[in-house]
């Protein structure tokens, strides 16, 4: 049978109220209470249940994940981090599928219904509109790879999609490719129309550099590769950027179906550096988001909001850098 509260109390010598008190935050017990309960569970191999514990202080410490693309490798990484990063702090994660949700509103109600403390919304894809459809409801939220802004609405941690774009280009260019395309996501998704917008600030200045710009139907391996043979069998550009690095595989995949040899023939740069990037049969050439301390400032936004749900918002940028590896052709000295 499952240890209870009164079997503690009973072997600790002390109140049940004084049990619970022990396992309750902020609860009011002495030092020498505290010790002998904490011994008598041990002992029992007692764990208060979260259930009740929630009840009595109003909090669940459960923190809502939420996400619409379930198809992009990127996301296990991601979701493995963010469960880790919140267990650690003694939060439990929901993961909540947004794939086919169009209304905020919906989003919500939803959330409410397991009465969430917090929510992190992990996707490049969603609009702001849910993030702060989020914090309207009075929930605390961090919108992970949500589209930075200098005066953000809500609490707001990614890369600076412009800046990648950018240097995307450059790195095309420095290799004397003179006909390069842009291959993103979702038109409608605003890493992409930011992606897009760096890449093209930078060709601006070449205007030797002829460039093309497409859109896959997500962010996923099938759209990436749909994409790509459309493009060849069209006549394609000598390199691509990708705007992220499942497409790339996508595209890595088409150009080896149509027989054109990487990065002889064609060339590819994508974007996160996931782990399936690193693979020997892959070594895509791609532009490191530094994923783990993303993750990691979004957990500690979440729980410092947990503590001063007064905060004011703020955009957290990490820096993004090249990593070199076999898909586009060599720098020439």
């Amino acid at each position: 049978m499952a240890v209870t509260l009164k079997d503690v109390a009973e072997m600790a010598g002390v109140s049940r109220s004084a049990v619970s008190r022990t396992f309750t935050e902020g609860g009011s017990v002495s030092d020498k209470v505290r010790l002998k309960v904490m011994e008598a569970s041990a002992t029992l191999g007692y764990s208060p249940n979260a259930l009740a514990s929630s009840l009595t202080t109003g909090r669940t410490k459960l923190i809502g994940v939420v996400s619409d693309n379930f198809h992009n490798p990127i996301f296990l990484e991601v979701f493995d981090l963010i469960t880790k990063g919140l267990q650690e702090r003694g939060l439990r994660p929901l993961l909540v599928n947004l794939s086919d949700e169009v209304d905020p509103a919906n989003s919500v109600r939803m959330l409410r219904q397991y009465s969430v403390d917090g929510v992190i919304v992990a996707s490049s894809t969603l609009p702001v509109s849910f993030a702060e459809a989020f914090q309207s409801a009075g929930v605390p939220v961090v919108h992970l790879f949500g589209r930075h802004s200098a005066q953000p609405k809500v609490h707001t941690v990614g890369i600076d999609n412009f800046a990648a774009g950018q240097m995307a280009a450059q790195t095309l260019i420095a290799r004397s490719y003179d006909s390069i395309g842009f291959m993103g996501g979702p038109e409608t998704a605003t890493s992409t129309q930011d992606r897009y917008a760096g890449f093209l600030s930078e060709l601006r200045a070449h205007t030797n550099v002829a460039h093309s710009v497409t859109y896959a139907k997500a962010y996923s391996f099938a759209a990436g590769r749909a994409e790509m043979l459309r493009l060849i069998a069209a006549g394609p550009a000598q390199a691509y950027f990708c705007g992220d690095d499942v497409l790339s595989i996508g595209a890595l995949s088409a150009a080896e179906t149509a027989g054109l040899s990487v990065p002889d023939q064609i060339g590819f740069i994508g974007l996160n550096d996931m782990e399936m990037a690193h693979w020997a049969n892959i070594n895509l050439t791609t532009i490191h988001n530094p994923i783990k301390q993303v993750v990691a400032s979004s957990v500690d936004l979440v729980v410092a909001m947990l503590l001063d749900p007064t905060q004011r918002p703020e955009a957290v940028l990490f820096p993004s850098s090249v990593v070199e590896r076999g898909t586009l052709r060599p720098l020439h000295s």
